[in-house]
């Protein structure tokens, strides 16, 4: 599966940084902009998504979409705020494909990137079924949804279980400290206590994906640094 290059406009530097982490973890290629101006300018780059807020001084969000619109289909997030309900309606009649409402979740992020993704494949008529899939040793791991297989047969996962073995098995051998794999999943600051919630979905895991769960082949411990899929 090709990595996608999402970009991202935001005037706030702390949020186009949340969202270039979030984005990140999840295997995309992240493209920013801080303005409507420099967004037009990063379109040459051959995005296949932009996450877009809505209010920006300058060019305003609205008109960035107005402008893209006019020599692309490229799929289009709005970040939008509760109380610009006026703004998101009109968003939609321009062009953009869907919005969120800020604060938003990791999950509620991935959730709409992957739809949005996956119709444009669709529409654009690249829609390959093998492409939303991961194959690693025994397992295969569809990448839009909550699906895996062992040697063929489905493996039921929670939510949370699934998302910490997309993101282990999509970086086979890279070690993700316990504080790695909290921020990027759960999507919160790491505390003490976090760890214990790391291990025991990592335990959980392994209970279900591995034939010896105390004797780990495939989400293995590196000791004092964290874990990693091999």
């Amino acid at each position: 599966m090709a990595q996608y290059k999402i970009l991202v406009v935001d005037d706030n530097a702390d949020i186009r940084e949340v969202l270039q982490i979030l984005l990140v973890s999840e295997g995309y290629q992240v493209v920013l902009a801080q303005s409507g101006e420099e967004a037009l300018e990063r379109m040459d780059d051959a995005v296949d998504l932009v996450i877009l807020d809505i209010m920006m001084p300058g060019m305003s969000g609205i008109r960035v979409c107005e402008k893209i619109r006019q020599t692309s289909n490229v799929p289009i997030l709005f970040l939008t705020a509760k109380s610009q309900d006026g703004d998101i309606s009109l968003g939609l009649r321009v062009g953009a494909d869907d919005y969120l409402v800020k604060p938003f979740s990791h999950a509620e992020l991935t959730a709409r990137v992957q739809s949005l993704l996956r119709r444009y494949r669709i529409y654009q008529g690249k829609q390959d079924p093998e492409d939303d899939w991961l194959t690693q040793g025994p397992f295969r791991i569809n990448r839009q949804f909550n699906e895996v297989e062992k040697y063929g047969k489905p493996v039921d996962l929670t939510e949370l279980e699934y998302r910490v073995l997309l993101l282990l098995a999509s970086h086979p051998g890279r070690i993700f400290s316990a504080q790695n794999l909290y921020e990027s999943i759960w999507n919160e600051p790491y505390l003490y206590t976090s760890n214990g919630t790391v291990m025991v979905h990592i335990r959980k895991l392994r209970v279900k994906l591995e034939d010896d769960p105390q004797n780990p082949k495939h989400i293995v411990t590196v000791w004092g640094k964290g874990y990693r899929f091999v």
